[in-house]
């Protein structure tokens, strides 16, 4: 994009023009913090935003991985780094969920951050091992109800979203499942495989190709809407939970203070190189839908799903400190 479409871009979507002071911004290395381990959804879309966004800075944009305390140490990092574009985060579904899940933390999502843009949303998947006899939501529903307490669903450890899709799903249901946490949705997903558990609501791409393989059963997609990487399976409102919703997402943040100039400059880059046809080819594949947005409309989005993870997580009485 030229500087004067760029311009352009800005002025049509009401987005402030960028100053002179910011307007060779990043003149250095930019640091994306991951607060995750190596590996998974937010690996996927943080190489592909990084690389992106380093071919159109000319700057390297470095992926920094700061795992532990349930992603919180990375989160906090973020929230202390300088406000000045050279730090942002790849804040996720489980930010959101921190927030109602822990008494204390040392940061605060909607205080400390500047919204840049949701980048990617994604569903997950309820399944079940081939053993449980059930071919649909209902029939699952109904063999837990005739055998209370004789299912249990694993998850990716207390607290993730995992397990409160697990918990959304048997209140919704009113029915009877015992809770089997792992460390991490790998060890989940191959938890279900073996038979050890038998139902697991995970995300779509760890569970799709086991699926599609008959190694696993997959019955319905978490999301308010089927999803387009797997359209032959109903959404759990669809299937026999009513209002059922949970929908895994990516989006960028900043530190709070960061120059609106640059915020914007984000906003709009990040939205031209996830049109781009190779980059919607890769998250295709593993199931992300793109959603960008506005900061103004990433913030209030934030903001509604801290909210319903709060009752989640008072319904549920789960606790993680």
């Amino acid at each position: 994009m030229s500087r004067f479409a760029f311009y352009i871009y800005m002025v049509i979507h009401g987005l402030a023009v960028i100053s002179p002071a910011h307007a060779q911004y990043p003149v250095k290395p930019v640091r994306l913090i991951i607060p995750f381990p190596p590996g998974g959804g937010t690996d996927t879309i943080g190489r592909v935003v990084s690389q992106k966004l380093s071919d159109v800075f000319r700057q390297q944009v470095i992926m920094d991985n700061r795992p532990g305390a349930g992603a919180n140490i990375g989160v906090e990092l973020a929230a202390k780094s300088a406000p000045d574009g050279y730090t942002l985060l790849l804040a996720t579904i489980s930010n959101a969920i921190s927030a109602g899940l822990y008494s204390k933390l040392n940061y605060d999502l909607m205080r400390d951050f500047a919204p840049v843009t949701l980048l990617a949303t994604q569903p997950l998947l309820l399944s079940v091992h081939p053993s449980v006899p059930v071919k649909s939501v209902r029939e699952l529903i109904q063999f837990a109800k005739s055998a209370p307490n004789q299912l249990t669903y694993s998850s990716a450890g207390n607290g993730t979203p995992t397990h409160l899709a697990g918990e959304l799903f048997r209140h919704g249901a009113q029915i009877s499942m015992t809770h089997v946490p792992y460390k991490g949705g790998g060890p989940s997903v191959v938890a279900l495989m073996s038979g050890e558990v038998s139902v697991s609501v995970a995300s779509l791409p760890s569970v799709l190709a086991y699926v599609r393989a008959n190694k696993l059963r997959g019955l319905a997609v978490s999301s308010a809407k089927r999803s387009p990487s797997a359209p032959e399976y109903p959404t759990m409102s669809e299937a026999g939970v009513p209002g059922y919703e949970v929908t895994a997402w990516y989006g960028l943040l900043a530190p709070v203070g960061t120059p609106r100039e640059i915020i914007a400059r984000l906003n709009s880059e990040a939205a031209i190189l996830l049109k781009a046809p190779d980059v919607r080819q890769v998250l295709d594949k593993v199931g992300f839908e793109i959603a960008v947005n506005s900061p103004d409309e990433f913030s209030a989005f934030i903001r509604a799903d801290i909210q319903k993870w709060t009752r989640i997580v008072k319904v549920s009485g789960t606790r993680a400190d």
